[in-house]
């Protein structure tokens, strides 16, 4: 018998709030996507997802969000007993990948996922599907319509399983187009954004605004559209190279 496949595991994670250690998780999803033997990446087995204790009240404005109370998780494991076992199914797990991968990030620490190489499909969209007019989750979901999503699901939104089983097809469909080291090579890097987020100039492509224009970008307090800037003036000076996070200006 064949031995189970390397994969890449998609995590989503619903949280008191986006700041540890004041917020904690409450649930996690999880769904896997692997190579199969015909060379090409496929969602793989059935996924799921675990309720969190997070041992703190759970705040009204993100309740509101994820529909998840108090009374939900009151009987639920803590984070440390959870983590582990999902986030490392050591030795099959290549990489993990989440959309806005820093947010799961900062409570998916390295201790507990034995230090993985992270892949995010928002930073991936942003190159790979420049001309979408969005890049949340779920724009995405439904501008591409990506083949196999079963509607149902991928339902409610804003809950830990649905949400990882939409971004898994998020991610294979990047897979099947580059490899999974130019994914992680585009995850650590600042996103590199395909228009003007704000401005007078919003809405344009880079290489359409002034010099001037640019000079301000370049000084901005977004990290993803000062290193957007300083690609575009890369470019301008005959570079054409992308910059690594090094080779960004600093703001004090």
């Amino acid at each position: 018998m064949a031995p189970p496949p390397q994969i890449i595991r998609v995590i989503d994670l619903e949280t008191t709030g986006d700041k540890p250690p004041a917020h904690a998780v409450c649930e996690i999803g999880w769904q896997d996507v692997a190579l199969g033997i015909d060379g090409r990446w496929e969602l793989y087995g059935e996924g799921g997802s675990r309720m969190v204790n997070p041992g703190r009240p759970i705040p009204p404005l993100t309740m509101a969000i994820h529909h998840i109370r108090d009374e939900d998780v009151a009987d639920a494991p803590w984070w440390h007993d959870v983590a582990r076992p999902i986030l490392d199914p050591w030795p099959r797990r290549v990489a993990l990948a989440a959309h806005r991968a820093s947010f799961e990030e900062q409570f998916c620490t390295p201790a507990l996922t034995r230090g993985a190489d992270w892949i995010c499909t928002y930073k991936c969209a942003l190159r790979l599907w420049s001309d979408s007019p969005g890049f949340s989750n779920q724009f995405l979901r439904y501008y591409r319509m990506p083949e196999g999503l079963e509607h149902e699901r991928g339902l409610p939104a804003h809950r830990a399983f649905p949400d990882a089983y939409v971004t898994a097809h998020h991610l294979r469909d990047m897979l099947n187009s580059v490899s999974v080291a130019q994914l992680i090579e585009w995850s650590k890097l600042p996103g590199l954004l395909p228009r003007v987020r704000y401005g007078p100039d919003r809405g344009k492509e880079w290489s359409e605004i002034d010099d001037d224009s640019l000079d301000a970008f370049l000084q901005d307090r977004d990290p993803d559209i000062r290193y957007t800037a300083e690609v575009e003036l890369e470019r301008r000076r005959g570079h054409g190279r992308v910059l690594r996070p090094d080779r960004q200006p600093v703001l004090f």
